[in-house]
């Protein structure tokens, strides 16, 4: 799930990325163009209930392609992403427009 929060002057967004961890996870980071697909550079958050979260900001205007990193090595979309591409691996990517 992403929760957007524009700024006043629109030109930024802080998204909250959560993923509901249906795999049971021990661990999640998050991937994606704004960090370079870095697999360690964006760490999300167990909370309580075992969902992860984290929050980034990044500039509006644009669509960001990502994905989810489960357990050091399993890629999975966001299930709510705003839409979904094909990447070269013949996968597709979770796509964030803001």
């Amino acid at each position: 799930m992403l929760v957007k929060n524009y700024t006043k002057t629109k030109k930024k967004c802080r998204v909250t990325f959560k993923y509901p961890n249906q795999e049971h996870a021990d661990s999640a980071m998050l991937a994606g163009e704004f960090n370079g697909w870095s697999t360690i550079d964006t760490p999300m958050k167990k909370l309580k209930d075992g969902t992860f979260s984290v929050t980034i900001s990044l500039l509006s205007g644009y669509s960001y392609a990502f994905r989810y990193i489960l357990d050091g090595n399993t890629w999975v979309n966001d299930p709510e992403a705003d839409k979904y591409a094909a990447n070269e691996h013949g996968e597709s990517n979770s796509l964030l427009i803001l």
